[in-house]
């Protein structure tokens, strides 16, 4: 008989809850056919089987709590080949004669090193073809999805849901050996499918089981992933009619006892939530206090009147667009202000490195953009040679890209100075944070009609608040308000921009 014990997990974890049992006593597993999750106050942890035969005794039942090395269940030695997980048993095609093929992580992008395993859409022993998903992998900025390089049977999953990998590390082992048949096919049937623009799309396993635990109809999730798909995190957001019962799980304490918390009446925890950041959002917490934490960041403020720009929109918008096929914006007017304006002012378009001040003689533009799973600045490279028409295109293109989630590492890397919007959703006034290493960030905000003194008379007019937040350590006090004021008069004057003053 053999042992099935908790895996280590991880630095300073020593205890997880069992989430869900995938095996039931009398059935037959393979060798690493994964037979359980436990979930951690950071990861969530895969258990596969130590060895092939029938599942014994469960020791520990869902929902409960186990300390590392802790006996979870127990193997009979057996044939393992009981009808109802058939489809597994091409796990043990490595160890015949046949070939087999590694997953291998993908290239992530320039400097990413690492990426943390996010979702696996296939089980050990299922059936894959060539250039279907197999994983998704979340790095810093974006997610990277992982196709199988071979069709086969996947043979072995070496980094499971929740481990990070480094930019070599393998993933999985698919085995030539075996093909799709009718015992995969049933094994598969468990897998929701539906048809989004006429092509059949698998969702994320994890959200299968997430939407059959809280009764949640599939055609009432709104996918995020490729192609439509449902995954875990659009579950959770998605509203239930009764979410008690996925609430209560969540309940183990080790995440509270890391950042004390007041004390929560009964009534008023069974109607919270918890959720666990996804990658992006903790890079985007980390990189944001880390600019903080390095940068002396300071914030000068400004105004504009919008009139003249806003005027010279409305009189061209139309033949513009019938031009050149986008439509004109305020950004291509801002972009272009900014990048004359950094040329006067280059310390605002330079970076620190060490004890050296790089200076850039060119502009890529970041443009920061909100996204369902949170901020990216998808970077415009030499904006500065660029004219209105390529600027909106660009922007636009991005901004698709960026909703969708398919924007590369290479598209939001090397920025040299970064204009955030804020004004999309309302606000009147903010203080950008700066995104190293660049040394300036402008912030736009909402137009709103405000009276003005203009030559002794009270008049309304269209009114922006300008936000340049800049690092001190680089730029002084007179180089951020005189490209601010730069800024501002472009704006105030579009002509100054085609007379280059």
């Amino acid at each position: 008989m053999t042992e099935v014990r908790v895996p280590t997990l991880g630095e300073s974890v020593t205890e997880a809850t069992v989430a869900t049992w995938f095996k039931k006593p009398g059935d037959a597993v393979a060798v690493d056919e994964m037979l359980c999750e436990l979930e951690t106050d950071k990861v969530t942890v895969e258990v596969p089987s130590p060895a092939a035969g029938v599942m014994g005794e469960i020791v520990a039942a869902e929902g409960q709590t186990v300390g590392v090395d802790a006996l979870l269940a127990t193997i009979a030695a057996g044939e393992g080949a009981a009808p109802t997980p058939a489809a597994k048993a091409p796990a043990a095609a490595p160890a015949d004669t046949g070939s087999s093929v590694d997953v291998m992580v993908p290239t992530l992008g320039e400097s990413v090193t690492e990426a943390t395993v996010s979702t696996w859409f296939k089980a050990v022993g299922d059936s894959v073809k060539q250039d279907e998903m197999l994983c998704e992998l979340e790095t810093d900025k974006v997610s990277v999805e992982v196709p199988a390089p071979a069709s086969g049977v996947l043979a072995e999953i070496i980094a499971a849901e929740g481990a990070t990998v480094d930019a070599t590390a393998k993933l999985a082992v698919i085995s030539s050996l075996g093909a799709p048949n009718q015992s995969n096919d049933a094994n598969n049937s468990e897998v929701v499918i539906f048809d989004t623009e006429g092509k059949d799309v698998e969702n994320a396993p994890s959200a299968n089981k997430l939407m059959a635990e809280k009764g949640i109809d599939p055609a009432t999730v709104q996918g995020t992933g490729r192609d439509g798909r449902i995954m875990k995190e659009d579950v959770a957001n998605a509203s239930v009619p009764a979410p008690a019962p996925a609430i209560a799980a969540p309940a183990p304490a080790p995440a509270a006892a890391a950042v004390p918390r007041a004390p929560v009446p009964a009534d008023d925890a069974a109607r919270e939530e918890r959720v666990k950041m996804t990658r992006l959002r903790q890079t985007i917490a980390r990189r944001l206090k880390d600019s903080q934490n390095t940068a002396a960041m300071l914030t000068t403020y400004n105004e504009v009147d919008m009139t003249e720009v806003m005027a010279l929109r409305n009189e061209y918008k139309g033949e513009f667009e019938k031009k050149h096929g986008v439509r004109l914006g305020f950004m291509s007017f801002f972009t272009k202000a900014c990048c004359h304006a950094l040329k006067e002012v280059p310390e605002v378009n330079a970076e620190i490195d060490g004890t050296d001040i790089v200076y850039k003689n060119f502009v890529h533009m970041g443009v920061a953009a909100g996204t369902p799973t949170g901020l990216v600045v998808p970077v415009i490279r030499d904006a500065d040679s660029m004219s209105f028409a390529a600027i909106e295109k660009a922007i636009a293109e991005k901004g698709k890209r960026a909703r969708d989630g398919k924007l590369s590492m290479a598209e939001m890397q090397g920025g040299t100075f970064t204009i955030s919007n804020g004004g999309v959703y309302g606000s009147l006034m903010s203080s950008p944070i700066l995104n190293p290493p660049q040394s300036g960030i402008l912030g736009m905000h909402k137009i709103q009609d405000r009276p003005m003194a203009i030559n002794g008379q009270v008049v309304i007019r269209p009114m922006m608040y300008l936000a340049l937040s800049y690092d001190h350590r680089i730029v002084d006090g007179k180089g951020a308000v005189t490209f601010l004021v730069r800024v501002k008069e472009a704006l105030e004057d579009p002509r100054r921009l085609l007379m280059d003053l």
